[in-house]
């Protein structure tokens, strides 16, 4: 697999800044940064990455919402969603909407790579906290 071409979708710029150290020095290539929903929409359609780091909590548009435009602007590009947000019927609704990964921000230091490698390979990848739930 060659480089691995992402879009981070966060509001928060030490979290983003977290995101791209922890994916220095692997196969992926940061092409684009959006801090709200909206911005993630135009940035897909813009980019067409192969993979969307995408928080659910965003201004504007929230995740979720983003996510299902985003499925009809870059039906190839692969959805991780990272969220603070544990509840059953949040993560339903993202898998509903063909997001392969569903990653809870807890565990971003130890499962961002497995998670991403998982979802690039079209493989469900879900990590929820079990003391939230």
């Amino acid at each position: 697999m060659g480089l691995i071409r992402v879009l981070v979708v966060d509001d928060h710029e030490p979290f983003r800044k977290l995101i791209r150290s922890l994916l220095e020095n692997s196969l992926v290539s940061i092409v684009g940064q959006a801090s709200d929903g909206l911005e993630a929409v135009h940035k897909a359609a813009l980019l067409q990455p192969d993979l969307i780091l995408l928080d659910i909590d965003l201004p504007k548009l929230n995740g979720i919402r983003a996510a299902e435009q985003i499925r009809e602007i870059a039906p190839q590009s692969k959805l991780l969603l990272l969220a603070q947000d544990n509840s059953p019927e949040v993560i339903q609704a993202a898998l509903n909407i063909d997001v392969v990964g569903y990653l809870h921000k807890t565990f971003i230091h130890r499962d961002l790579l497995p998670a991403i490698e998982s979802v690039l390979a079209g493989r469900r990848f879900v990590r929820t906290d079990p003391e939230v739930l």
